[in-house]
């Protein structure tokens, strides 16, 4: 009897602290700090830079606009352009169901451009709600800050697009750790475009290769994994896994040349090119090839020598898997 009143004790306090913990997470998280008092000022370089970042590096529209599935590669819809409403869900293996927002002036309109900016860059929005980190706020919050002030200063020239958004709603137990996920930001000042390698490790950071091109166990890429492709993307008819882009000669991208990697993002910007239709049971890369197409050479070829610099590691990926 003794025995069992110890262990009754044991199990109420581990129940009491279960119970603190889950009481802070869901209080006292996430903790980000309040929204900057910043007024960022939309001059014309600041919204064409904004624009190239937005569309091309950092693909901020690609999740945020409607992607034609049934077109090769998904190529934005050219109407309601940042309207969002693109769904992520648990057929797609996410814990949960996730909406794009609207991040048009109809829908940031009332916010401010501190708030705006805290989204962006720690995964908090208006009303201090997490964001789950499909919003890459994780990799945002490590760039130069003018170039965050540059995205943001282009959104707010977009189209109104009068469309309200579902609200994203996690599963549990992801619905209260997602409090946790929101991080301060850690800016880093952009590199010289002479420091080839920091400087495209930085557009490589921008751009998210890392988040798709590695392995992922709950919400996060596997630490030895980076670049080595493999996350399965899930799909109707089957899966399709993210490529290898280290260096390795027979598994990645160790015998492709600049201008082998280059080219291959060009093809999709050629004017003459028109994505292919997929058929009803086929399957479509996520890639955005058609917005990243719009990279500078110059800076594609920079991604290229810092994919080049890291340490190659052999993984030989199953790109298509249908159903059977």
């Amino acid at each position: 009897m003794k025995a069992l009143k110890i262990i009754g004790i044991i199990l109420g306090i581990i129940l009491l602290l279960v119970i603190i913990a889950g009481t802070y997470i869901k209080t006292a998280l996430p903790d980000t700090g309040s929204a900057p008092d910043i007024t960022i000022k939309a001059t014309p370089e600041r919204v064409e830079q904004g624009k190239y970042l937005a569309n091309h590096v950092a693909v901020c529209m690609d999740c945020h606009s409607t992607r034609r599935w049934d077109l090769f590669a998904g190529p934005m819809s050219e109407t309601a352009i940042g309207g969002g409403g693109e769904v992520f869900n648990e057929k797609m293996g996410f814990p949960g169901t996730f909406y794009a927002p609207n991040i048009t002036p109809y829908s940031l309109g009332k916010w401010t451009d501190g708030e705006i900016f805290r989204a962006i860059t720690t995964g908090v929005n208006k009303n201090g709600k997490a964001l789950f980190p499909l919003m890459a706020y994780h990799r945002f919050g490590k760039m130069d800050k003018e170039d965050i002030y540059n995205i943001i200063a282009y959104i707010k020239t977009l189209n109104p697009v009068k469309k309200d958004i579902q609200e994203s709603k996690a599963d549990f137990p992801v619905s209260l750790l997602i409090n946790t996920m929101p991080k301060r930001a850690d800016f880093q000042k952009k590199p010289s475009a002479d420091n080839t390698i920091a400087y495209g490790g930085y557009l490589v950071n921008a751009a998210g290769c890392v988040d798709c091109h590695s392995n992922q166990k709950n919400g996060a890429v596997v630490l030895g994994t980076e670049f080595g492709g493999g996350m399965a993307f899930i799909q109707p008819n089957g899966i399709v896994r993210s490529p290898n882009i280290t260096a390795d000669d027979k598994t990645g991208i160790g015998k492709w040349t600049e201008k082998d990697f280059v080219s291959r993002f060009k093809l999709y910007g050629d004017a003459s090119y028109r994505p292919a239709e997929i058929p009803k049971n086929g399957l479509n890369t996520p890639m955005p090839w058609v917005m990243y197409s719009g990279m500078k050479e110059t800076d594609l070829a920079a991604m290229y020598v810092y994919l080049k610099s890291l340490k190659p590691i052999k993984n030989k990926i199953i790109t298509f898997e249908r159903n059977k």
